[in-house]
């Protein structure tokens, strides 16, 4: 199936969406294969196949394919299902729940374009998530979360309903939970202590500082870098990076969006994975190789695969 690149997308850095630029060089391929663990092809322009070729030329074998809304969620579990080494996260951004129960046509979601808005609609969505869930391809719940920077409050209390409701799904369905959290880290800590977390947590895009690494470790969270890792204001970042533990680290694109320096404003996509790799691995000051086997062993146990 051929894809788009979209200039709206959940968040992030919207350069790397904007109009159309070149393609990044191929870079180095890894001596240790992994996975992106947070990718979005169906934002991103090519086919599946392309993407899956050129991502496993440069050592990034296996792929997280992950829904924001219903009509995104049921793509990313249909390409699970027919692409080896791609699998799926199902659910609605944290930003889309509120737009579901206004009915705002205006955001990047295809469902609440259509939706006509209300409690009714929300539930019939998350009831949607809940079944795509107990699909075979479906290794997460995700992206959930929390996002005071793009939700106001007239939106928050639909945005943490929704997030409840995600954490009960991953629960029952035995499911990794993928966290979107931006400058919400107290609210999602505060409603996963509520609510119970699942037994595997992935901060996608991880935006906390030390303190929050911290935190994230002592409660056996995984924590995800992207390519904003390496931006030059990023030190907290790197920072947050440095001290978290080996063993709860990934890595992952959030492609389209994210593309890390020296091609950030150019369109993101798996095959760059090794350059954020190599940044983080500067940062830890650890072997390549001993990074690389640390986060494909760590995605795979996350989201409950063999070695791809």
């Amino acid at each position: 199936m051929a894809t788009t690149t979209s200039s709206q997308g959940p968040g992030g850095d919207r350069r790397s969406a904007s109009a159309p630029k070149e393609a990044p060089p191929l870079p180095e391929p890894l001596r240790v294969p992994v996975a992106d663990s947070h990718t979005h092809l169906d934002m991103q322009s090519g086919t599946v196949e392309e993407a899956l070729e050129k991502a496993a030329a440069v050592g990034v074998t296996t792929l997280i394919q992950v829904g924001c809304d219903v009509a995104g969620s049921r793509w990313a579990a249909q390409t699970a299902a027919t692409h080896q080494n791609v699998w799926a996260a199902v659910a609605l951004h944290p930003n889309e729940a509120p737009r579901i129960v206004h009915g705002d046509p205006d955001g990047w979601s295809r469902q609440s374009a259509r939706a006509p808005g209300g409690e009714a609609a929300l539930e019939a969505a998350l009831a949607e998530i809940d079944a795509l869930a107990a699909l075979p391809g479906v290794r997460a719940v995700g992206e959930t979360g929390m996002d005071t920077f793009r939700t106001g409050p007239e939106g928050l209390a639909a945005q943490e309903r929704s997030f409840r409701r995600h954490i009960d799904i991953a629960k029952r369905h035995d499911l990794a939970l993928v966290i979107h959290d931006r400058e919400a880290h107290q609210d999602v800590l505060r409603v996963l202590e509520e609510e119970g977390a699942p037994s595997t947590v992935v901060f996608h895009c991880f935006s906390g500082d030390a303190e929050m690494a911290r935190t994230c470790a002592d409660r056996g969270y995984h924590m995800s870098f992207a390519g904003n890792v390496t931006f030059k204001n990023a030190q907290p970042l790197r920072d947050a990076l440095a001290i978290a533990p080996l063993d709860l680290l990934l890595v992952e694109t959030d492609a389209p969006f994210l593309t890390p320096v020296p091609y950030r404003g150019r369109p993101n996509a798996p095959y760059l994975i090794p350059v954020t790799l190599r940044a983080m691995a500067e940062v830890k000051k650890v072997a390549e190789d001993e990074l690389a086997s640390a986060v494909a062993a760590n995605t795979a146990r996350a989201f409950g695969y063999g070695p791809g």
